[in-house]
This record gives C-alpha cells, structure tokens and sequence, in this order.
C-alpha cells in the first residue's frame, strides 16, 4: 500500500497535521462535515461537531440534499441532518491534531483550519451467499480525512 501524501504543501514550523485512516465512515457526511469546517478557528470547529454530536446543530448538506428533510431556524440553506457517527470520527481528528499542535508547542488557541479533507479510502469486497448458487456484493467503504492546522495572528 503506498503513503498517503497530504494535498496541501507547507512548511512545517507553523503548521500541525493530522490524519484518519479508513474510517468507517460515510463518504457523503464526511465531505458535507469537512465542508463545513474548512476555514474555522479550532476551539469553534469542535464546538460546532460537539453540537452535531448533541443534535442541537445540524450539518447543511449543499452537494448531497436529495430527499434529505429540511430544518428549521435560519440556516441559510434548508436541507439538512445531524450525522452522528462522521462527526465523532472527524472530532478524533481534529484532537489529535490539537495534540500534535500542543507538542510542537504553537498557540492552541490560535489555531485555525487551514486545510480539512474526506477521501475515498478503500473498499472491503464482501459476498452474501444466496439461493441458487447467487451472491450478493456487501461492499464496506472507508474514507480517509487529513487536517492541517495553522496558527494565525489574529482571529
């Protein structure tokens, strides 16, 4: 299997990464979640997936809103859902990208998301037995995510 490259070239003096290895997770939540944390502070990305968590605040889904249930209150966008499981995933990243920032010993509280991202990962090929001799394909995917933190000046 070969290395995983992050899709963002920077220097490491300012910078902290973090990375999740075949998640089992949904590819379409994960990519709506990174959506929505791309650009944000650090200490309100968590609060915001910490809230997703709760279902207080739900994920508005832009690219992949078909029969998805609207929500109430003004969002700015109607369709929308609480993706539970992505967002506890994705919180894990983001810790231990805190992590890896607190070791290098940047400012916690300055962090902001430089660079958040879902990708595909790869697929557990599984056969269900069925009458007949047949098979049913059950197949699992997986989705990586990569982070990057970068501490700024000002917030």
């Amino acid at each position: 299997m070969g290395k995983l490259k992050y899709k963002v070239k920077v220097d490491d003096e300012k910078v902290a990464k973090a990375m999740g290895r075949n998640l089992p997770i949904s590819r379409k939540h994960a990519r709506e979640i990174c959506k929505e944390l791309s650009g944000k502070p650090l200490d309100k990305a968590i609060q915001f997936l910490k809230d997703v968590i709760e279902m207080k605040r739900p994920v508005l889904f832009r690219r992949h809103c078909k029969k998805v249930g609207h929500r109430k209150g003004k969002l700015g966008w109607p369709a929308g859902r609480y993706p539970v499981k992505a967002a506890s995933y994705i919180l894990k990243v983001l810790e231990n990208a805190k992590a890896n920032a607190e070791y290098k010993g940047l400012d916690v509280n300055k962090l902001k998301i430089l660079h958040i991202s879902a990708n595909k990962g790869i697929t557990l090929k599984r056969y269900m037995p069925r009458a007949f001799g047949r098979a049913t394909p059950k197949f699992y995917e997986t989705v990586h995510i990569q982070v990057i933190l970068k501490e700024v000046d000002e917030q």
